[in-house]
């Protein structure tokens, strides 16, 4: 890899010779493969609750709900145009494609991988088919990945051709992102180390964070307060609350009786119903959501204690409505899973901590191993919102099962090491000192990495649809660097073929 950026404009690079004509055969590869998909998958995918919390929230135009707002915004604007679910789905393929393209000839442009590797990630990302099955979801997730490839490419912009146009619009698209899933929350600091990192005077680093922090300190705000008016608590993410309890609860599940601690006064109610609830679900076999270990299923499920316990808190209460029942139980729900954890922090370690942390490095393909989360009907919001004339959804495929992405889990577990080791090797042979354009993409990277492991596994049950873009940069950057160490190689053995030479003569 050279350490000059090309004499060429970015545009001249990409739409230009060899680039345009496989950029053309990319297009019609695109276009192929989108087809034969809607002919096999008519109809949109849902996830079952979550699809229609989206829709329901941009139906009533809601500010605030138990997800994040941003998508439902994007689906009411894509509303104004074409009710079609598979405009919707074609949008989101092309949109996922092109970002995901952006972001190679970017690498490419600054970083000039050999010709193989370029077609080697060419081909990963444009024949990749987890485009395909994400872009079909009624769902954040495949708007999202498409937010991140331009993020992460306007970030590399930043740090080796900045511009007020660059900074303008990745700002604009940090902001979006923000809205949309609550993983951006770490998006503010990778920016702030990518503006560090840039070449640009210490007044315009400044003002590139504080414009990017300003923003997403804005939108946090805007919603604190909506949820101040709506509950009487100031509180950006009442989800956070709902997460840890859940979280604690995938420990204390395996706390004994005779290791249990007293709780505070206001606890009990909530701590007896669950330790009364784990008690009668021992057998797993006859309650085989208790076998499973850092999920979700405590915070979702209506039947389970922490629903049961927000139910009976709002019993003489018939006005509230549902997302103020589940908004207010936000901070009660955070104090009591911080408390759960704290008391007893080693089950937390072995019982969440580290299974999620096996989900992060081989995720589960979750609701992307089946189609329509295995059902063949959906709500009537998805309903009257697409237009259909019947509930039903169907395919052209013998079953809902999904086995096209078996493979990511592998995938994501060998890149993930490949990575790391990479990045070992890159340090140990003076990567850091040598390349300096380079170093600067696998700082940013290697810093993403560390930051997004922390908080998938902190935070939130591992999942593919929720680690598509670490997986797929992770992969794109192991590549790259075993791309670097093969380049290192061959220029070592033609130093020592001269040396050898020279000796000779």
């Amino acid at each position: 890899m050279k350490d000059d950026p090309s004499v060429l404009s970015f545009n001249e690079y990409v739409f230009s010779g060899r680039n345009k004509i496989i950029l053309l055969a990319a297009a019609v590869s695109i276009l192929v493969q989108l087809t034969v998909f809607k002919y096999l998958y008519p109809f949109a995918s849902f996830i079952h609750y979550d699809s229609f919390v989206y829709l329901g929230t941009a139906y009533l135009n809601l500010d605030i709900n138990s997800y994040m707002v941003g998508y439902s915004r994007f689906l009411r604007l894509f509303s104004a145009f074409t009710s079609s679910d598979t405009a919707l789905v074609v949008f989101q393929y092309l949109l996922v494609q092109g970002s995901a393209l952006f972001f190679l000839y970017t690498l490419y442009y600054f970083y000039k991988p050999g010709k193989v590797v370029q077609m080697v990630l060419l081909c990963f990302m444009i024949l990749n088919p987890l485009f395909l099955y994400i872009a079909n979801l009624v769902s954040s997730d495949c708007f999202f990945l498409a937010l991140s490839f331009i993020w992460i490419s306007l970030l590399l912009w930043t740090i080796h051709r900045p511009s007020t146009k660059i900074i303008t619009w990745h700002i604009l698209v940090l902001f979006i992102a923000f809205t949309v899933r609550y993983n951006a929350l770490i998006y503010p600091f990778i920016t702030a180390l990518a503006f560090l990192l840039s070449g640009l005077p210490m007044h315009k680093k400044i003002t590139g964070i504080a414009g990017s922090a300003l923003l997403c300190g804005l939108f946090i705000l805007y919603t604190s307060n909506k949820y101040k008016a709506l509950t009487g608590t100031r509180q950006y993410a009442p989800f956070s609350g709902w997460q840890l309890a859940n979280n604690a609860m995938y420990a204390y599940r395996y706390v004994d009786s005779a290791d249990r601690k007293p709780v505070p006064e206001k606890f009990k109610a909530l701590d007896n119903s669950i330790r009364v609830y784990f008690d009668s679900t021992r057998d797993v076999s006859k309650y085989p959501i208790e076998g499973l270990r850092a999920s979700t299923f405590y915070m979702w499920r209506h039947d389970l204690p922490l629903f049961k316990y927000r139910d009976l808190q709002f019993s003489n209460d018939s006005t509230s409505s549902d997302l103020k029942k589940w908004a207010s139980m936000g901070p009660f729900y955070g104090d009591y899973g911080i408390y759960i954890i704290k008391q007893y922090p080693m089950y937390y370690i072995r019982y969440f901590l580290l299974p999620n942390a096996g989900k992060y490095y081989a995720p589960p393909g979750e609701y992307l191993e089946t189609y329509n989360s295995g059902k063949d009907d959906v709500a009537p919001i998805a309903q009257e919102w697409f237009g259909y004339s019947s509930s039903k959804v169907t395919t052209r495929m013998s079953d809902l099962k999904i086995r096209t992405l078996d493979f990511y889990p592998v995938l994501s577990g060998v890149m993930n090491v490949v990575f790391l080791c990479g990045l070992f090797c890159f340090l140990i042979l003076g990567g850091f000192r040598s390349n300096t354009l380079f170093r600067k993409g696998i700082i940013l990277t290697g810093i993403f990495w560390l930051f997004n492991a922390g908080f998938s596994i902190f935070s939130t049950a591992g999942a593919l649809r929720f680690l598509a873009f670490p997986i797929l940069l992770m992969c794109t950057f192991a590549i790259l660097l075993i791309d670097w160490m093969w380049e290192m190689a061959m220029n070592e053995k033609t130093e020592r073929l001269k040396i050898l030479q020279a000796t000779h003569l």
